[in-house]
């Protein structure tokens, strides 16, 4: 899409991925006037259920590919596991934001590594593990050991020690390719999610601190504690990762801060779930602008009107039922979100909830709070 290519409501827009970030993206979509067709193969997508058209199919349908790109004025993704493959058949027809090439350096650990290493952004020292040789004696231990493809959540990946370890973990895996990398010191981590139309437009949302149990995001403190300084930085590092990837899109980059220092974990080709507290404490939400870069509009305003925390809800919750919904909806300052799934698994994201008010300490004191009353472990 060009620069100056805009498409209007009541437009049809294509998601590929029908989870909980693509209901939002709808629900964003509806709010705006556009229309919009999913295609995920279940049949109780979340997205699936609010949009006009859900076609229940393989991403590589080629019936329901072909549908897609004579009904829809634009598509994208909601996450980066769709096949590259899938983004570049339909952007021969059709707007596609972001890029397949793009999806297909954040798909794959690899990949993502290489693109950090030769733009000169920092990152955890690695190597790639194509073959039992590749495991190096020393150098990475302590290391995590990850698969360098369908990886999420803390999915496809073991903390290793020694190179038995590795070796043992890497047969585990299929001997798939790999990506080693060392665990650093870690102070906190953040993230920064940003919105970068076709112009190049940059518009950041405020620095998230984030806190991860059994690798899943359990809490997002915004703004993040730590130095003014840690924060800047990691909006410029953003940044520079959107320009190099020539962007067009809701972004998500993770950091690791070690040493005051800013090291990129990763990056998501959508929008995050870090960036869940949009939705309620600024003036546009990711999905917003996710939607805003899709079509062509000018980007709108990121700025925080509260300080906000985040609180993911997993499927763990329920192992006694349904929650006792009655105690979050009784706290004034809080706001949940159920996502509609069809089912609740362990470690399985269900909703959030955002708790802003006009004190930071008191917001997350409260959050705190309530994570306690809805039995969230940790």
């Amino acid at each position: 899409m060009s620069a100056g290519k805009i498409v209007l409501p009541p437009a049809m827009l294509g998601m590929l991925g029908g989870g909980q970030l693509a209901r939002f993206f709808v629900i964003a979509a509806h709010e705006m006037g556009y229309r919009v067709m999913v295609l995920d193969p279940d049949e109780n997508s979340p997205a699936g259920l609010l949009a006009e058209t859900h076609l229940c199919a393989a991403y590589d349908d080629h019936v329901a590919l072909a549908r897609m790109a004579q009904e829809c004025a634009a598509v994208t993704t909601e996450f980066e596991n769709v096949p590259a493959s899938t983004l570049g058949a339909l952007a021969k027809s059709v707007p596609v934001h972001p890029a397949a090439a793009t999806v297909a350096i954040c798909q794959h650990r690899v990949s993502e590594k290489n693109f950090l290493r030769d733009h000169g952004f920092p990152h955890a020292p690695y190597a790639e593990i194509n073959a039992e040789s590749d495991l190096p004696a020393n150098g990475l231990y302590p290391g995590i050991l990850k698969v360098a493809r369908f990886g999420y959540d803390g999915k496809g990946q073991v903390r290793v020690h020694s190179r038995d370890e590795a070796l043992a973990a890497f047969r585990n895996f299929k001997s798939e390719q790999c990506v080693l990398e060392k665990m650093l010191t870690l102070d906190y981590e953040v993230s920064v999610v940003l919105a970068r139309n076709a112009a190049g437009h940059v518009v950041p949302f405020p620095v998230a601190e984030n806190i991860h149990r059994n690798g899943i995001l359990d809490i997002s403190i915004v703004p993040a504690r730590g130095s003014t300084e840690v924060r800047e930085q990691a909006q410029t590092l953003a940044h520079g990762v959107a320009e190099k990837l020539d962007y067009v899109g809701t972004l998500g980059v993770e950091f690791f801060v070690c040493g005051g220092q800013l090291y990129v974990n990763e990056m998501a080709p959508r929008p995050h779930n870090s960036g869940h507290y949009t939705i309620d404490a600024c003036v546009t939400n990711q999905f917003e602008q996710q939607i805003r870069a899709l079509c062509g509009l000018p980007l709108g305003d990121a700025r925080l009107h509260s300080p906000a925390v985040m609180v993911n809800l997993l499927g763990d919750i329920w192992r006694d039922g349904e929650p006792e919904w009655s105690t979050l909806f009784a706290q004034r300052d809080l706001k949940l979100h159920l996502y509609g799934k069809h089912e609740a698994r362990p470690g399985r994201k269900m909703g959030h909830f955002t708790v802003i008010g006009d004190n930071a300490d008191e917001v997350l004191q409260s959050a705190m709070a309530a994570r306690q009353r809805i039995k969230v472990e940790g």
